[in-house]
């Protein structure tokens, strides 16, 4: 049997890689941002729906018991651990894992960039993020639109005051090959239309986008705020390159009780799709509890930038090994 043990990017492509990480931590350095390793392995591990973490079992030498153990789909909660003990700034270029993703832009391995500022308030965090992106990267500068801004525009709809309805109605409309009795819920329809209407129209404008005041319903692990209208919307933040979605910035929920009712609402949902409900952090909630720095954080996909700043078309091709050649 023939094996195919040569790296999936070239040579060129992994030592320009090797001297992003080195640009990067300069880049940080340079801010007097910490630099932290937390564990990949976690008792607990994310609830959202539209994630799956991979699983591995502890088991105690001379025991036959197990321990059901995550690896890691970003380093986030431990990260915030050591926020609530005032380490100030930090950072971590972390090795995270998602089940079920593979394709152009996916690997169920990849590496994370992920940082938070107590010092910075979201839109400064923004300012930060421009800044990586043409200091390390050499990419374009960014534009800011709303969330409600991009859909008026691309689909003449105004996400945050229309129905259900009217929303399901402009994806039917806009998106070829739907299924007429497709069943999905508000937040579903507008993924399908972001990914299907609005995340090609940046990529052929070949345009840098900072989309903001997210859905009050897709808040994650953000605070709620009012926009300039009064709606209530999720103080986050997404980075599209090309159309390729790149970074994900909160201003961070600092309110543990708020958090186990998003934690618990997301494990009813996973129980509704027929998913297996996941274990709750408690470490984190304990954390919060004990008083955490108001912060802004983002989490940057390593591999996608790189991806984009040396024009390649795979996200295998500036991966030493990818999974499937692991």
């Amino acid at each position: 049997m023939a094996y195919n043990w040569q790296p999936t990017a070239d040579i060129a492509t992994i030592k320009r890689r090797a001297q992003y990480l080195a640009d990067v931590r300069r880049f940080f350095a340079e801010r007097d941002v910490l630099e932290v390793e937390t564990p990949i392995l976690s008792l607990a591990a994310p609830t959202a729906p539209y994630m799956d973490s991979f699983t591995t079992d502890f088991m105690p030498l001379g025991s036959s018991s197990k321990q059901a153990y995550y690896l890691q789909t970003s380093p986030e909660f431990a990260m915030k651990r050591l926020l609530a003990v005032n380490l100030g700034s930090i950072y971590q270029i972390a090795h995270v894992f998602r089940n079920g993703e593979q394709g152009r832009l996916h690997s169920p391995e990849f590496t994370m960039l992920e940082w938070y500022r107590p010092e910075l308030s979201l839109i400064q965090l923004m300012d930060e993020v421009n800044a990586l992106v043409q200091q390390v990267f050499h990419l374009n500068s960014i534009l800011r639109l709303s969330y409600r801004g991009v859909f008026e525009f691309y689909a003449k709809l105004n996400v945050l005051t229309c129905s259900d309805q009217q929303i399901e109605q402009c994806a039917l409309a806009l998106i070829t090959g739907l299924p007429i009795d497709l069943k999905l819920d508000r937040d579903g329809w507008l993924e399908l239309l972001l990914s299907h209407i609005i995340e090609p129209r940046l990529a052929a404008m070949n345009l840098a986008v900072f989309i903001y005041d997210f859905p009050a319903s897709q808040a994650q692990l953000a605070k709620i705020k009012k926009d300039d209208a009064g709606n209530d919307v999720a103080d986050r933040f997404e980075l599209y390159i090309k159309g390729v979605e790149i970074a994900n910035g909160y201003n961070e929920l600092l309110d543990a009780d708020e958090l186990q009712r998003r934690f618990t609402e997301d494990n009813k949902r996973r129980q509704d799709q027929a998913m297996v409900e996941m274990p709750i952090d408690n470490n984190l909630l304990a954390a919060m509890k004990s008083g955490m720095p108001e912060c802004s954080g983002v989490a940057l996909g390593f591999d996608r930038i790189i991806m984009l700043a040396l024009n390649k078309q795979d996200i295998q091709a500036v991966q030493s090994f990818t999974f499937s050649h692991s």
